[in-house]
């Protein structure tokens, strides 16, 4: 624990599965791997002091490209966290060295251009200042500088190049608006001079009588475009058949509004998630293989993986064929010719490298890191539903103490972050820390969490520090009251988003007895006038327009209302923090110390917004365990 490698973002391209290894034991740095097979050791391909991070709407993802040159090549580009520049990496030389390609920026959610041996991605600038701009820009393999495809209204990312090359498809969005609250899907085709021309507004909202819409990882299925669309209520794939060839006559929003909609086909009208909240670039839940669709879905807070069974051109809907896996916690989905590799996760086996063979159904898992404990030492989540804020049916995973849930079992309640992540089933070794230390955990899907459809998702609107507050409170009552917690002994802990739900539910709840909060939120005001570009207006959608709402945010803010807090409260900040500053938490801390408050800060000089360093993570769970063991009298 705090030393397992971070997973993320596979690709298979040509037989070969690459992967980003995040490194708790090097400083939270980041390395591309691969390897030839699954019984093949893994070569690092960036050793040393090379960090593939791309800060990006300053969360950053979609660092590395993977893709062929136009004579075949396979090639990497990269952003390098060391000087904030592209490099590209030829995969085909065991001894060649990156080689500069870009001016330094912020560069991040790109792809290769194989025909036009160029990189289109994502470049943003001025976000230090607040202001910024997004672009979509090409930099060529051999280097220079970035060159403007697309210069959106605000903001655009998930660019998705055709299979001719001839279309690319991309997704913008403008404040206040968060993209998975309203955002649209762009087309355009390329010129022979390699330029974007014939754009055309084609999904999403502003493409039909509906604003509210969110759309999710454009696809290319052949000469069809997929795209998680939640029109329906649910993020449900709809395909745009023969996309590649549409006319290049270009449409501008109102004209688009104006004319005959577009003919999307839904695929699999069900009431399940294909999409994910867009904080960061990189991510995917669906995959083409050059013949079949393939997906990972959530229906009701489980990940599936499956085939989609294509509808026919008749009509009627397709069909999900869940794959038999013994996984059901999945991310970043891709495949190539009959193979798919995802990261693969369940209750009782860390996340790992899921390779499957679709043709025989053979699969290998390969864990980041051997599991700690004894299979019959995890306590498993039990899926909890419970009446939350207004009576609405909310959910959250109740994981039992070590020989079971009783009265006088200590309960830690966790507050996700995002605020509209969701409480997942993989193996936590972080909650297995509490577990086996006698501890019950509930981790609360409150009002506002993903993997429920559009509507559990928007509880949240206006009501950040309300509903989010009564569910933890609520689903700590529903475990009192079934005689598996003790209501003496009740603790709430979480981080950035989750820690302002901790602090708020301490001040305005009487459920809780001690409380952690990891870089959180307390002064949700000092978040809404200072805030990074990207979420400089989200607290529009959360709580209410600034500074039109201030009476709002003033009364939901725990710095304002720290007199209201009679319990222990332990703090971590990291002192690089640009979307928390450090202040908040020292005026958070003083305040409860002019009130005679046991409290503790714990502050990480290397450390920015979600910790990174190994140290850092063991530190934050031996520290919070023995604060509340020292309160709670354990």
């Amino acid at each position: 624990m705090g030393q397992t490698p971070s997973l993320r973002e596979p690709r298979l391209l040509d037989g070969v599965l690459y992967w980003l290894e995040q490194r708790p034991h090097e400083g939270g740095r980041t390395t591309l791997l691969r390897r030839l097979g699954p019984d093949q050791p893994a070569e690092e391909l960036t050793p040393g002091s090379w960090n593939l991070r791309s800060r990006v709407h300053e969360y950053g993802g979609g660092s590395t490209a993977l893709g062929l040159r136009s004579d075949g090549r396979p090639v990497a580009v990269f952003s390098h966290d060391g000087d904030r520049c592209l490099w590209l990496l030829e995969l085909d030389s065991s001894d060649c060295q990156p080689r500069r390609l870009s001016p330094p920026g912020a560069y991040g959610g790109g792809l290769i251009d194989a025909g036009r041996d160029r990189w289109i991605g994502v470049r943003e600038s001025g976000s230090d200042e607040g202001a910024g701009c997004d672009q979509l820009v090409a930099v060529g393999l051999e280097g220079g500088e970035p060159q403007p495809l697309v210069v959106p209204a605000d903001f655009c990312g998930y660019p998705a190049l055709s299979p001719s090359g001839a279309g690319l498809a991309w997704v913008e969005w403008q404040q206040p608006f968060m993209p998975w609250e309203r955002s649209q899907l762009w087309l355009g085709h390329f010129d022979t001079a390699g330029q974007l021309s014939g754009r055309r507004l084609v999904a999403g909202s502003g493409a039909g009588p509906n604003p509210d819409i969110s759309v999710f990882q454009p696809l290319w299925c052949g000469p069809h475009l997929v795209v998680a669309n939640d029109r329906s209520g649910f993020w449900n794939l709809e395909q745009l058949d023969n996309a590649e060839g549409f006319d290049a006559e270009t449409l501008d929003a109102e004209t688009l509004s104006a004319e005959a909609p577009l003919a999307w086909r839904p695929l699999l009208p069900m009431q399940a998630e294909f999409g994910l909240p867009q904080w960061v670039f990189g991510m995917g839940t669906q995959a083409w293989d050059g013949e079949q669709l393939l997906a990972t879905a959530c229906l009701q807070g489980r990940w599936q993986l499956g085939r989609v069974e294509l509808p026919s051109q008749s009509g009627g809907a397709g069909q999900w064929q869940p794959l038999a896996i013994p996984f059901d916690d999945l991310a970043g989905i891709c495949a190539e010719r009959g193979r798919l590799a995802c990261i693969a996760a369940s209750a009782t086996e860390p996340a790992g490298l899921l390779e499957l063979d679709l043709a025989s159904g053979n699969w290998w898992h390969s864990p980041a890191a051997a599991c700690p404990l004894a299979p019959q030492a995890i306590s498993l989540p039990q899926e909890l539903w419970f009446e939350g804020h207004g009576g609405a049916r909310s959910h959250a995973w109740f994981y039992p103490p070590a020989g079971g849930a009783h009265r006088e079992a200590p309960l830690l309640v966790k507050s996700h972050s995002g605020p509209t992540a969701m409480a997942r089933t993989a193996l936590n070794l972080a909650i297995q820390f509490w577990t086996t230390r006698g501890w019950g955990v509930v981790d609360v899907n409150y009002g506002g969490s993903t993997g429920f459809g559009r509507a559990y998702r928007q509880r949240l609107a206006g009501q950040w520090g309300v509903v989010d507050v009564d569910d933890c409170a609520a689903a700590a009552q529903a475990l009192v009251a079934a005689g598996r917690a003790d209501p003496d002994r009740i603790a709430i802990e979480g981080g950035s988003a989750g820690g302002f739900t901790t602090l708020a539910a301490l001040c305005f709840t009487d459920v809780f007895r001690a409380g952690a909060s990891r870089y959180g939120v307390a002064d949700p005001s000092a978040l809404a006038s200072e805030s990074h570009r990207f979420e400089a207006r989200y607290l529009d959608g959360l709580i209410g327009p600034w500074p039109e709402a201030r009476a709002t945010y003033e009364a939901r803010s725990p710095l304002a209302h720290a007199d209201q807090i009679r319990c222990p409260v332990i703090f971590f900040q990291g002192l690089d923090d640009k979307v928390v500053p450090p202040e908040q938490t020292d005026r958070m801390a003083a305040a409860l110390e002019a009130n005679a408050i046991p409290v503790e800060v714990h502050r990480f000089p290397q450390e920015g917004h979600g910790f990174r360093e190994g140290a850092s993570l063991i530190r934050v769970l031996e520290a919070t365990e023995a604060f509340f063991r020292r309160h709670f009298n354990l």
